[in-house]
């Protein structure tokens, strides 16, 4: 079994930010699949849904928690459906991979993301996956933390759309076939 998220800040007012483009990943790839997110299980504090059967079920999550606080509801999740780290995706924006470019990866640091730096205190381990979209940095002396809570320009949406959709086969194609999923993403944007 394999546990997706989406890292975001819940709320109409962040919808369409930078910081909220791991949500919209996995919104992308659950209109593919014709599921909607519904309510998680109270202890959980998020919204979940789920495809497959048995061992092969993928549930994909958000919390209902603020970003960087995010990481109980997931260890949350990975507890009540018996998933272990490994076996764990987390989607979410990052200010130090290029604008236009998707990555792949098991493990590393958090890079200065606190929403990942609460996933990985929550789960007591750095041993799960992380797909970084880059979402470039603030130009000039911006805030990082005011920048990614802001939202994408009109001349970057049309790039961030293929992002999403690139970033979901990367999703999509993650729980069975991690390396070449791993392969799909770091091709992304490369020719750039």
């Amino acid at each position: 079994m394999k546990l997706i998220v989406g890292l975001r800040n819940p709320g109409s007012d962040y919808e369409g930010t930078r910081h909220n483009v791991g949500f919209e990943v996995l919104t992308r790839v659950l209109e593919r699949k014709s599921e909607k997110l519904g309510r998680a299980p109270l202890k959980v504090n998020g919204q979940v849904a789920k495809t497959g059967r048995g061992d092969d079920r993928v549930f994909y999550f958000a919390s209902n928690r603020y970003m960087n606080d995010s990481g109980a509801s997931v260890r949350a999740a990975a507890l009540y459906y018996k998933i272990t780290a490994e076996e764990i995706l987390v989607i979410h924006d990052d200010i130090d991979l290029p604008f236009g470019r998707l990555r792949l990866q098991v493990a590393g640091g958090s890079g200065g993301h606190n929403g990942i730096r609460s996933v990985e205190k929550a789960l007591g381990t750095k041993e799960f996956s992380r797909l970084k979209f880059g979402v470039g940095r603030p130009p000039g002396s911006v805030d990082p933390a005011e920048f990614v809570l802001k939202p994408f320009t009109k001349s970057e949406r049309g790039e961030v759309e293929l992002m999403i959709e690139t970033a979901a086969d990367v999703v999509e194609l993650w729980p069975e076939e991690p390396a070449r999923a791993q392969e799909m993403a770091s091709l992304f944007g490369s020719e750039a």
